[in-house]
């Protein structure tokens, strides 16, 4: 019927690529810092992740990010690897030296393009940037047919100057032309117009990519936005770890896609089974794990305390789990049994626990352990385990005094 979009199985669903920029600008936020040996670790789970891009390091920045770029590039030729650039000769040449071993090359090269950079930071004018920015990606080009720009700061460029240095670096060459919000200062409407304009403007010449960080809670919000927009890559990182608040999380950007797709049709070729692991990894390397309360990966992502939340899992994991701990690589969801919990969960940890108790030794257990959770954040299965046994032990000993002793003893 005419006006009725066809079901989601039936639709085609655009790709989107994933820049993973875990390793550079995950690693260039507080206590993220890592070894080369650590960044191998991490580049392997990264592999194994399915990413599309994975961004190495910043190789003019020091000797230990161009000896990571130039390790991962050996040890996965067959991986796309980008390495970051300032917009200047030497940085280009730099990145150019540590990706020589890459057989799939990206020189990733920026320059900010919002007024405020400019005056502020560069002190330069807007022709000067313009030049700046075609230099390097025409000089990236003599190393590589795969070169990627980034406007940074470009949520707070003005418009028109955007769109021109954008049609710029894709006539001097670029493939990919990346537009952060730098300082997460966009909210989605307006950054999916933003997408949109340069999207319309650069066509079928380059992929629009974006780069979201968190500093108002948006990463993830605008990078969605973006590709309803029409961007088809987003960078992003392992528990949206970057600087400042961060960057957009890889991990709620692809459950997000997967789970949604009736509204999100779009489709990426990461591995989601990994997600889990990918997180746990990068956590021993760093000096922070995510949030309990942290989507997809958190402790508390898969955890149920409340007896009602318990009750309805218990009967269908669909009543309060929209992912299951499965698809991402969590062992197993929790039910966490504090003062929140009910009889139901509480009756299940028992069984789990080897017990198979009455309705009156429940009933007891459930008092008592009421009475406990008030005063903790939770009980251990070894402190539920005496609990049970107290009352088992005290119900035995009482149907021993009831037992009658036969005449003549």
């Amino acid at each position: 019927m005419e006006g009725v979009e066809p079901p989601i199985g039936e639709q085609q669903l655009s790709r989107v690529y994933i820049f993973d920029t875990t390793l550079r600008d995950g690693e260039q936020s507080p206590g993220c810092s890592m070894t080369t040996s650590e960044k191998l670790e991490m580049a392997t789970a990264l592999v194994d992740l399915g990413v599309d891009i994975l961004e190495a390091g910043f190789p003019i920045a020091s000797d230990g990010d161009f000896e990571a770029v130039d390790a991962i590039s050996r040890q996965f030729p067959w991986v796309q690897v980008a390495a970051l650039a300032r917009s200047c000769t030497l940085d280009v040449e730099r990145a150019a030296e540590a990706l020589r071993h890459a057989k799939r090359p990206r020189i990733h090269t920026f320059l900010a393009t919002s007024d405020i950079h400019l005056k502020h930071k560069l002190r330069k004018s807007r022709q000067q940037v313009l030049d700046d920015a075609v230099a390097a990606v025409s000089l990236a080009r003599n190393y590589t047919d795969d070169v990627e720009f980034s406007a940074e700061d470009a949520t707070r460029t003005d418009i028109e100057y955007l769109e021109a240095i954008c049609q710029a670096v894709v006539e001097a060459g670029a493939r990919t032309v990346n537009l952060p919000d730098t300082v997460g200062f966009s909210v989605p409407s307006e950054y999916a117009e933003l997408i949109g304009r340069i999207v319309r403007t650069l066509g079928d010449r380059a992929i629009v990519s974006v780069h979201c960080h968190d500093d108002l809670g948006l990463a993830v919000a605008n990078s969605l936005a973006a590709i309803e927009a029409g961007a088809r890559q987003i960078e992003c990182t392992i528990n949206g770890i970057g600087e400042r608040a961060g960057n957009a999380a890889l991990e709620e950007i692809v459950m997000a896609i997967k789970t949604r797709q009736e509204r999100l049709p779009f489709e990426t070729k990461i591995h989601t089974q990994n997600l889990f692991p990918a997180s746990q990894t990068l956590t021993r390397f760093i000096s922070f794990g995510p949030q309990p309360n942290k989507a997809i990966v958190g402790e508390n992502a898969f955890a149920h305390e409340a007896g009602i939340h318990q009750d309805g899992y218990l009967k269908n994991p669909l009543t309060y789990e929209i992912v299951s701990p499965e698809s991402v690589g969590v062992p197993e969801t929790r039910l966490v049994l504090g003062k929140h919990s009910g009889r139901h969960a509480l009756h299940k940890r028992a069984e789990d626990l080897g017990y198979q108790l009455s309705r009156s030794e429940l009933d007891e257990l459930y008092q008592r352990f009421t009475h406990a959770a008030d005063n903790k954040k939770g009980l251990r299965n070894d402190e539920i385990a005496l609990l049970i046994e107290s009352i088992i032990g005290g119900h035995s000993r009482e149907a021993e005094r009831a037992v009658p002793v036969p005449a003549g003893h």
